[in-house]
């Protein structure tokens, strides 16, 4: 006979009906057994048929095969863990999966059918029956998830829909036909070569990173980089050795708290209309290294000023330290030519962090850390042996994405959708709104709108009150920033890159609708 994925069950052979001849139960001795599968009592996992799914059972080690085999099923189906439509594995995989006799798996399911747990039918196999009773829901281990507002200005993500499906997939199509096969096994920390080779030619050609592949290490993105430099027994610039670090004044409270919970001291440069005032940095003798947005301060908005770009390296060179630059929105120019990348400047005194979080998606979690040759081989160990964070495979379609020019097309054709988007923007305030002022608008993918003093949190509420969700300048500010060097400003972080398209000009409305009349 040929096996079969999908087996009938067998008649019960303890079937509680009365046979032809009005006799009680069978026994299910061998005198009732089928001759012509009287042998597969004793058949081992050799025969298990290869199409069968993987079912995990916990039989006990005595007793009956058939009572426990049973019980266990019943058990997962009353748990709720096998869900009514379930389909089990034909009875010869799991008696083979299970160490048990054939006949024993047969009769087991045959008896559920009988009882209602299972149904079969012949060529759909065994599964799960539907019950009218449903199966208790499990306990939440989280609560539930605030709800969505109805309208999202937050700043910090692109248009999740506009994320380049078909040919990503075109590029993963490619990248995966032309990978090696060592490219599935265990993952190089330091990330694929194919990525980091692409990356050295793209941030020469499009940032002016003077670099190679083999100071280029990959990471999952932004904040991964951090932990690598700061955080765990291994980090590249530990506290109690690496002294305080300067950041700008506004900036990401997520980044500032894990600094802080590596043991990093955070202090803060104050900032004008030309980026971080960093000439005081010369009177701050524990600071070594500094953190910054040079192509777009983040959140305000604008360029570091040539003059203070070229000081803060020099800066650098004098102290011995580190400039980390975080090329936030750097691919995003709309009104000016681009700026290119510190590192350029000198390649042994910055760290070049970038990601693909702004230009694609993060949920990517793929970024990469332009180095100083005497710092890879910290961060590699740092990373450990393997790759544990960004997917090797993502890896490759990145590189095949970019190399292909895929890369270069999409970020033109976000660029032009972003800066509409911004023009719309600030159209709107322009004809409802005269009196806000709107700053930090020449690239990215956010505005900020300066208010009156003291305004800035019954704004927050009245959009909230509305279901719109932005942030509000303050919770930008570094608290150990003294009013004395840089006063507070009242203001809203407007991001425009994250609605669709077809929810834009309702946000747009939102925004104008809660801003306050001028005084």
């Amino acid at each position: 006979m040929t096996d079969t994925s999908v087996d009938p069950p067998r008649t019960p052979r303890h079937s509680t009906a009365a046979g032809p001849s009005g006799a009680g139960p069978s026994t299910g001795g061998a005198s009732d057994r089928d001759p012509s599968t009287a042998d597969l009592s004793t058949a081992g996992p050799s025969t298990a048929d290869p199409s069968g799914a993987d079912l995990h059972l916990d039989l006990p080690a005595t007793g009956s095969r058939r009572a426990a085999l049973m019980a266990a099923l019943r058990e997962a189906i009353r748990g709720g863990r096998l869900a009514p439509g379930t389909r089990l594995p034909p009875y010869r995989a799991l008696a083979a999966d299970l160490g048990i006799a054939r006949n024993t798996a047969a009769d087991a399911y045959a008896e559920l059918v009988a009882e209602g747990w299972l149904t079969a039918r012949q060529g759909s196999g065994t599964t799960v029956a539907e019950r009218a009773e449903p199966v208790p829901p499990t306990r939440a281990r989280r609560s539930s998830p605030p709800p969505r507002p109805t309208h999202d200005l937050r700043q910090g993500q692109p248009d999740a829909a506009a994320f380049p499906r078909a040919a990503w997939l075109a590029a993963g199509r490619r990248a995966l036909t032309a990978a090696p096969n060592e490219a599935f096994g265990p993952g190089d920390p330091q990330g694929r070569r194919e990525l980091r080779e692409v990356l050295a030619d793209y941030l020469a050609r499009a940032r002016g990173v003077r670099t190679d592949p083999d100071r280029i290490v990959i990471c999952s993105g932004f904040a991964h980089a951090l932990r690598l430099l700061f955080d765990g027994p291994r980090a590249v610039l530990p506290a109690r050795t690496a002294g305080a670090l300067a950041v700008e004044g506004y900036g990401l409270a997520f980044h500032r708290g894990l600094l802080a919970a590596a043991g990093v001291t955070t202090v803060p440069l104050p900032l004008d209309e030309h980026g971080a005032r960093v000439g005081g940095l010369a009177h701050q003798p524990e600071v070594r290294t500094a953190l910054l947005t040079t192509a777009h301060q983040f959140p305000t908005g604008g360029p570091l000023h040539p003059g203070r770009r070229a000081a803060v390296v020099d800066w650098a060179r004098g102290r011995g330290g580190l400039v980390l630059e975080d090329d936030y929105d750097g691919e995003f120019r709309y009104d000016r030519q681009p700026v290119g990348a510190l590192q350029g400047l000198d390649p042994e005194r910055v760290v070049y962090l970038g990601t693909a979080s702004k230009s694609l998606s993060p949920a990517l979690r793929l970024g990469w850390m332009v180095l100083p040759d005497h710092l890879v081989d910290r961060v590699l160990a740092a990373k450990g042996e393997r790759e544990a964070w960004a997917s090797a495979l993502d890896q490759l379609t990145l590189a095949e994405f970019i190399d292909s020019g895929g890369y270069d097309r999409h970020v033109r054709r976000m660029r032009r959708r972003y800066r509409d988007r911004r023009d719309r923007l600030v159209g709107a305030l322009a004809e409802r709104a005269p009196h806000i002022e709107v700053t930090g608008i020449a690239a990215g993918l956010h505005a900020v709108l300066r208010l009156a003093p003291g305004t800035e949190r019954s704004v927050l509420k009245a959009a909230a009150y509305r279901g719109l969700a932005l942030d509000g300048l303050a919770d930008y500010r570094h608290p150990l920033l003294a009013p004395e060097a840089m006063p507070a400003t009242d203001g809203l972080v407007v991001g425009y890159g994250t609605p669709p398209d077809h929810a834009y000009p309702a946000a747009v409305e939102a925004l104008c609708a809660i801003l306050p009349s001028p005084l």
